[in-house]
């Protein structure tokens, strides 16, 4: 391990990568800490890390440990982060107070994107996005992804934002933000567990070189926004739309009864859907997942040149 800070170690794979310009893809670790049972959590940090080391890109799963951001963990440690029941998650605003104190938890897109781009990795790939939340006009909810995003000049494969967001607000948002967003081989911005959630967007890409000449021009211009990749789902993989929106409604009327709000709400909503589903949510989720990873090798392929 290289230590490049007092709360942030990369490993020596990540950092000779880096040095040398070798392709490097940055992977969260909330999906694995939060957003998927035992022992498939583990199973699926394994698989993406073999995923592509085997399609040549150095994998960057980034964590943390006992107060210490990891860019770049071994299996040991991601077996500790997928077991560990006080694992917390981390988003920016928390790793000052995880390293102070010394906690361990899973790092959100926003903590995961600020800290692999502070490591040099310029791609990283998630499932989906967080956004701006269904009522935010109200509550003023609303993902840190997105304003980190804003000013952290990585290139993010995702599948669109969850669906149990609200879509047409985090467009806006991500408008008013300066995010280039473009659709990859589409038209249709992706709504996670479906390839189309009914919104479409105005730039479309059709290869990884495409992301890479667009990443190439947003730093040649000096902006910091990321740029977005959106990757929807195959329409063989995702749950059928039909039982989606369904599902979403019974979900968020739960909710409301409940009187679930705030960080509540998220993961009320996406156990409510895999449990209504009968799981096949989740496999649609590890569908996307796997797409995304695949993709977002074949970006920092392209990017390292």
């Amino acid at each position: 391990m290289t230590q490049t800070s007092p709360a942030v170690v990369l490993s020596d794979e990540v950092r000779e990568a880096v040095a040398s310009g070798a392709p490097v893809l940055a992977l969260e670790t909330t999906i694995l800490t939060h957003g998927l049972p035992r022992p498939r959590n583990l199973e699926v940090g394994i698989a993406a890390e073999e995923q592509l080391r085997a399609a040549g890109v150095v994998p960057a799963t980034i964590g943390v440990v006992d107060g210490v951001a990891h860019v770049g963990i071994d299996r040991a440690t991601m077996a500790r982060l997928c077991d560990d029941d006080a694992v917390v998650k981390l988003s920016v605003r928390d790793l000052p107070i995880a390293a102070a104190r010394g906690l361990s938890g899973g790092t959100t897109v926003a903590a995961t994107a600020w800290l692999a781009h502070s490591a040099g990795i310029r791609v990283m790939s998630t499932g989906g996005l967080g956004g701006v939340h269904r009522g935010a006009s109200e509550t003023f909810d609303e993902s840190a992804d997105l304003p980190t995003l804003a000013r952290t000049p990585i290139t993010l494969v995702s599948a669109g934002v969850k669906s149990i967001l609200d879509v047409a607000a985090t467009l806006e948002r991500l408008e008013t933000l300066n995010i280039p967003v473009v659709g990859y081989r589409t038209t249709a911005y992706p709504g996670f567990y479906v390839a189309d959630s009914g919104f479409a967007l105005e730039h479309r890409v059709e290869t990884p070189e495409e992301v890479a000449a667009v990443a190439a021009a947003r730093d040649a211009l000096g902006l910091d926004a990321a740029v977005l990749v959106a990757n929807p789902v195959a329409e063989a993989d995702q749950l059928d739309p039909e039982l989606h929106d369904r599902v979403l409604a019974e979900a968020l009327a739960a909710a409301d009864a409940a009187g679930i709000t705030g960080h509540d709400t998220t993961p009320f909503l996406l156990d409510f859907v895999q449990r209504a589903t009968g799981g096949a949510s989740l496999e649609a989720n590890l569908a996307v997942y796997r797409g995304n990873v695949s993709l977002g090798g074949e970006i920092a392929r392209a990017v390292a040149g």
